[in-house]
């Protein structure tokens, strides 16, 4: 089992991008492995990660997640394939999930869709085609684009990471068969081995050997007395139950066997 621990800045976005370096320094600083970052209306994901990986650097960088609506594989591509350039040989875990109504429609105008898991293939499978760097030419029901190719060079074949932002049974499994990981999300710890058997259980339909998709797993953690937090807590864009509602890291694991 190989296992490594890092910080994400996706419920501080608010504190702005000073706070988001000093938060990455002082993982640096403390162990941590990766730093990651959500976004919705706030800072940026890819601009916020770059900083991270100019000014601080020696960890990983995610993006945990981005919505998929707002972003074509094209541009995520493009997005996460100039972020590998500025942290060279470290990786870039690129996070994207269907998100929410409110992110996507609400807030940003944009359809939230109707077939979120025949889009995240979709999407999947044309990024990663992206990311590959030679000509690519696709016609899919969500997704087109006619010999687009990639001009970001990778200098020592490092390519980002792609990662699933992943709950149900069908989006685990999807994850597991053609995401090089799934990121898990607002759960209880007693749910993680059965999202965990979803993955395997894709990997193994896909003809993929066991591990090959990492897990990866925000940790919430309640850092002051939940009872006056629960209420302010309870305002979290995905409606959080109970405790602080404070996410202050994550857990990397590939949980092999």
């Amino acid at each position: 089992m190989t296992e490594s621990t890092g910080l994400t800045f996706a419920s501080f976005q608010a504190l702005g991008l000073d706070a988001a370096l000093a938060m990455a320094r002082l993982a640096r600083d403390s162990g941590y492995r990766s730093f990651w970052t959500a976004e919705t209306t706030g800072p940026e994901a890819f601009a916020t990660l770059g900083a991270v990986g100019a000014s601080v650097g020696g960890m990983d960088l995610g993006t945990g997640v981005l919505a998929v609506q707002l972003r074509t594989p094209m541009l995520v591509a493009m997005g996460a394939a100039t972020l590998q350039s500025i942290v060279g040989e470290h990786d870039v875990l690129l996070g994207v999930g269907i998100s929410s109504p409110v992110v996507v429609q609400r807030w940003h105008g944009t359809d939230f869709g109707a077939t979120p898991l025949a889009q995240m293939r979709e999407y999947l499978t044309l990024t990663r085609s992206c990311l590959d760097g030679e000509v690519v030419s696709h016609d899919g029901v969500h997704y087109s684009t006619d010999r687009f190719r990639l001009g970001v060079r990778f200098a020592d074949h490092r390519r980002p990471r792609i990662i699933l932002g992943a709950l149900n049974e069908k989006m685990l499994r999807l994850g597991g068969e053609i995401a090089d990981g799934v990121l898990l999300n607002y759960l209880p710890a007693s749910s993680v081995p059965w999202c965990v058997e979803q993955v395997r259980s894709g990997e193994a339909a896909a003809g993929r050997p066991p591990g090959s998709c990492a897990i990866y797993a925000y940790v919430h953690v309640g850092v002051c007395d939940p009872g006056p937090a629960t209420e302010p807590a309870r305002k979290d864009l995905f409606s959080l139950r109970g405790g602080a509602g404070i996410c202050t890291g994550l857990r990397a694991s590939g949980l092999r066997p």
